[in-house]
């Protein structure tokens, strides 16, 4: 899963964490300063809004990459070369 970058409110450190797990309800702490970051699609900051735009474009992309990989039929396999057409004779006479 892709990642999102955090700037952190206290020390202004900037990090990363997977774009799944930054959601509403969400808290980290600061691998720098240690403060404890609380994440709300509701919070007036700044660097947390726009950690969780990221997030959610993130997700997004990637809902959207595997609805194309699924839709997309798979090629079917290939025979090796030496096999290729070759069947299995019934009865063989000598």
């Amino acid at each position: 899963m892709s990642s999102v970058q955090i700037q952190c409110t206290r020390c202004k450190n900037v990090f990363r964490d997977r774009a799944g797990r930054l959601q509403d309800g969400y808290s980290r702490q600061c691998p720098s300063c240690e403060v404890v970051l609380f994440f709300a699609e509701d919070s007036q900051h700044p660097f947390i809004k726009r950690a969780m735009r990221n997030a959610r474009q993130a997700r997004k992309e990637m809902r959207e990459l595997q609805a194309a990989k699924l839709a997309t039929p798979e090629p079917e396999a290939v025979q090796s070369r030496r096999f290729a057409g070759r069947t299995r004779s019934a009865a063989r006479e000598d």
